[in-house]
Formats: structure tokens, sequence, C-alpha cells
């Protein structure tokens, strides 16, 4: 069963954003730059309670859609990560663009190590597996070490295909730009409502949300398929993620476009996905054959011994 998908794409040698391996923050080594913009980030978002107004929150609503699900969960991690669809590549930079705002990363580091959280999934190499600890997988492993600053060897050796693309290299060494704009867009209509909402509030929802998907669908939830790691199936971070959260059933066929295999799962990024194919914005969606319900049974079955 395949772990991860790789498009053969000759290496790029030489990043201007990378840095020597040596010269990087050893494993154990905190990283007080990150812990103190996710600290300023989750005040900003207490301090969004005291300024509640109505337009404020469906502004963050939408946004919350736009850069944490349909950039992250449906670009970032199905169509960057994966290539369990295509799209135009206009459209492609659209979505990375809609993806960098969720202050998760430019799409180089991002996809680097959700490729090696599957080649080691739940073992040694695994950038946030729960086996370290539950808060290691949900934010610990942000907080430690040079998890968000990937060497060139890790940059050549997992994302080749975007190391190659000019725009990508780009918008992954000026991540923050896409979002000063907007934070400032946000400050100039709606004042401090529209910003602490818009920008603070959204992002540490977002954050967590996706942070949930590393910890929380690796600990709790049910098991479909007998796979090699922990993952599961978990219902509640599947709502707030709009189908990230059927992990196993990821797990189990990691290049699929769809992560629901039956109809009460809900993934609504799927059904974006199959949305933008009736206008021609995706394309190849059917590669990977979903499994009919014997064999899915057949798979319940062998993995209950693991649970």
């Amino acid at each position: 069963m395949p772990i991860i998908h790789m498009p053969t794409t000759p290496p790029v040698r030489a990043l201007r954003f990378n840095t020597p391996r040596k010269e990087q923050p050893g494993k154990k080594e905190f990283n007080w730059l990150i812990a103190t913009s996710l600290t300023l980030f989750h005040v900003g978002a207490v301090a969004a309670l005291f300024f509640f107004t109505w337009k404020a929150l469906f502004v963050a609503i939408f946004l919350y859609w736009l850069t944490a699900l349909l950039g992250v969960g449906m670009c970032y991690h199905r169509l960057l990560t994966h290539r369990a669809f295509k799209t135009p590549k206009w459209f492609e930079y659209v979505l990375t663009i809609c993806a960098v705002m969720a202050v998760e990363g430019g799409p180089l580091l991002w996809v680097a190590t959700h490729r090696m959280h599957h080649q080691f999934v739940d073992g040694d190499g695994d950038p946030h597996s729960p086996r370290d600890g539950k808060w290691w997988s949900h934010a610990g492993w942000i907080l430690v070490g040079n998890a968000l600053r990937q060497d060139a060897y890790t940059i050549d050796r997992y994302v080749p295909d975007l190391a190659a693309d000019k725009f990508h290299v780009w918008i992954t060494e000026y991540h923050f730009v896409p979002t000063l704009i907007l934070g400032t867009a946000l400050f100039a209509i709606g004042g401090w409502p529209f910003l602490l909402w818009g920008i603070f509030f959204r992002t540490v929802m977002g954050l967590h949300a996706t942070w949930l998907v590393n910890s929380a669908t690796h600990i709790w939830g049910s098991r479909r398929f007998a796979t090699r790691d922990l993952s599961t199936n978990n219902w509640w971070v599947s709502l707030l993620t709009l189908g990230e959260g059927w992990h196993n059933n990821h797990h189990a066929y990691p290049v699929a476009a769809r992560h629901s295999f039956k109809w009460y799962e809900i993934d609504v990024n799927w059904y974006t996905i199959w949305m933008l194919k009736q206008v021609g914005l995706a394309s190849d969606i059917d590669r990977v054959k979903i499994p009919t319900p014997p064999r899915v049974a057949e798979s319940l079955a062998q993995a209950s011994g693991d649970d």
C-alpha cells in the first residue's frame, strides 16, 4: 500500500530561505520566535472576544473556510502533498495564496513535513506522533527545534516538485506577505473588530483544527482499516476541518481525493473538489478506486484487533 505520492522532478540543490542543517536549532532547543508569535496570536484571539460584532464574526467564518479549509485541507493537503487531483496551474497558485494566509508556513515546508509524517507515520522520524506525547503531537513539535525550517536536503528529498516551481519557492520565502496585506485591508475596512476576528481569532481556530488532525485523529476515534499506524476516524475533528478527520480512511488510501467512504461521513472538502470538477477547475479526481462495502467490512474486521 503506498504511503506517500512523490512526483519525480529533478531536485533543487539550493534555496535562499534554507540554512544548513548544522546551523539550525537542535531538536530539543526551544524556539522562542515561534513561541512568541503563537502567544501573541492567542492573546489577540482572546482580545477579539471584547470586540465582538456580527460582521466581524462572519468575516472570521468566511476567512476560516477560505484559509484553513479550502487552503490547508484541500490545497496544501490533498492537492500539493498527495496530488490527489489536478487543477490549472493558475488556480493552484490562487489556492496556495489562500493556504499561506492560514499562517501555517509556506507550501514547501508544510508539504515536506506532511510527506515525512506519511513515510515515518507514528515511528522514528514522524514529526508529530502522539507516541511522543499527546501535547507533542498537537503543538509541542512546533515549539521545539527546526520543525518549520527544513534544510536543503529535506527539501530536495520530499518536495522536489514544488522546489522546481518558482512561485512556490517565492511564496514559501514570503509566506507572511499575504497575511500582512489582508490584515491591513481588514483594519482599514472594519477597524479592530475585523482585524482581531479576521486575523487573530480565525488563525488560532484554524491552527488548532489542523493540529487536532495530527493529535486527536491518532488518539481517539474508530479504525476501519488495519493500517500500520495509529490513525483513526474522528467525526468531531471532521466537522471542525470539513472532512480531514476521516484520517484512518486517508492513511489507508493517501492519494484518494475523497476521505469519506460512507454516506454519513461528511467531507465538504471532497464535495468542493467534485464541484470544481463540474466547472472544469479540477480533474483526475477518480484515479483511486474507493473500496467497496465488502472490502471496507473486511478491513474493519482486521483492524478490530488493533483497537
